[in-house]
């Protein structure tokens, strides 16, 4: 735990899980920034926090009684955990926390943003909300200079208002944003943009032809990406009653060819991302009938399967997060598989090869297998034994 001292106190704040060997702190030089720019505003009214990546933003502020709006499961368990640790239950209590498949506020009067890595996203939950600003919302946005785009600020001038930036400190960059009267307030029609869908290419099995659909933030929300049709063109080929797990989803494209190919098997989608959770909801439905069997689940890597409960896993592990390269997401969701498998069930995973899989998952199930390989992916198959 890192201390983060503030105008509103000084705060122990970690990610989530959390885990004390783990070097990287809970918030970083933008959000700093935003805090330090808050100290001479007036915050009075609804408080939206769109985007805090760990909840440093919303405990600072939590005596506003703030609504934050997030894409990831991660941020909001981190920052329960950080709200139980800092403030008082009623302080914790008064913050809600949505993700950006919920309805926002009506009504909102500082609107506080913390630039993602997807502009997609950023359109998209601009776009929702530009109808609940008012010409008086106070705008802020944040981010590194990294994160900071001539087209981030594009997006905020068009979609809510007169934009300019601040100069850098710290390698961190404010947006002010005037919300135009034309753009926002309740005559303000948001543009349809998501979700998108398109249609699966030929060559990828009973896939082929069929439509995927994605919100916003997706991983490659207009293509299917090489990776995942290398995983598709490998997939098991199993039949029968199987529960089988399409772990980190995204869209669901893996799991639905499952369960297109073998109609009896009960398919898990699950995925820290809400937003790929719905798309992958979506994807099924558009490509199963009403008997087929599946679960949606927004978590962490299995933690809430029932141990010895599953069949096969499949896997395709980002290896960042939130621009952070690191190992322990795939690790979890690697220690979760062989937690949640059957004896002699079976985890399969795509990945790049550099990244070196095979040696995490001969630690953790004590073999593993390549199934297909080319010049940069490799399709890797552990068995849980006894």
């Amino acid at each position: 735990m890192n201390i983060f001292t503030t105008s509103w106190g000084d705060l122990g704040l970690t990610r989530f899980p959390e885990d004390p060997r783990d070097p990287l702190r809970a918030w970083d030089a933008s959000d700093e920034y935003l805090l330090r720019h808050l100290e001479g505003e007036t915050l009075d009214g609804t408080v939206v926090v769109v985007g805090d990546r760990w909840g440093a933003l919303v405990t600072a502020l939590a005596a506003q009684r703030p609504v934050q709006i997030t894409d990831s499961w991660l941020t909001q368990q981190a920052t329960r955990a950080n709200l139980v640790r800092n403030r008082s239950v009623e302080e914790a209590d008064g913050v809600r926390l949505l993700s950006t498949q919920d309805t926002p506020p009506d009504r909102i009067d500082v609107l506080l943003v913390r630039v993602p890595k997807s502009l997609a996203l950023l359109e998209d939950q601009l776009q929702r909300l530009a109808p609940r600003l008012t010409a008086d919302t106070l705008v802020v946005g944040t981010g590194m200079v990294t994160e900071i785009h001539t087209s981030t600020l594009k997006l905020f001038e068009r979609i809510i208002g007169p934009t300019r930036t601040s100069l850098a400190v710290k390698k961190a960059r404010l947006i002010h944003c005037a919300p135009a009267p034309d753009r926002t307030g309740p005559a303000a029609v948001p543009e349809d943009l998501w979700p998108r869908s398109y249609t699966l290419p030929a060559g990828i099995g009973v896939m082929s032809g069929r439509p995927v659909t994605n919100h916003a933030g997706i991983f490659c929300a207009d293509r299917l990406d090489v990776g995942t049709r290398f995983f598709l063109e490998h997939l098991p080929d199993r039949r029968g009653p199987l529960r089988v797990v399409d772990l980190g989803c995204g869209n669901g494209v893996v799991g639905t060819a499952v369960a297109v190919a073998n109609p009896e098997a009960e398919v898990v989608f699950t995925d820290e991302s809400f937003q790929a959770v719905a798309s992958a909801e979506a994807t099924f439905r558009a490509n199963t009938g009403p008997s087929a069997r599946a679960a949606f689940a927004v978590g962490d890597a299995l933690s809430g399967t029932e141990r010895g409960s599953v069949d096969l896993v499949l896997n395709n592990p980002p290896f960042h997060t939130h621009r952070a390269l690191t190992d322990s997401t795939s690790w979890r969701m690697f220690t979760g598989a062989r937690r949640a498998l059957r004896p002699g069930g079976e985890l399969w995973v795509i990945g790049n090869r550099h990244l070196g899989y095979h040696v995490k998952l001969r630690r953790i199930f004590g073999n593993c297998g390549t199934v297909a390989s080319n010049p940069k992916f490799v399709v890797l198959r552990a068995v849980k034994r006894g």
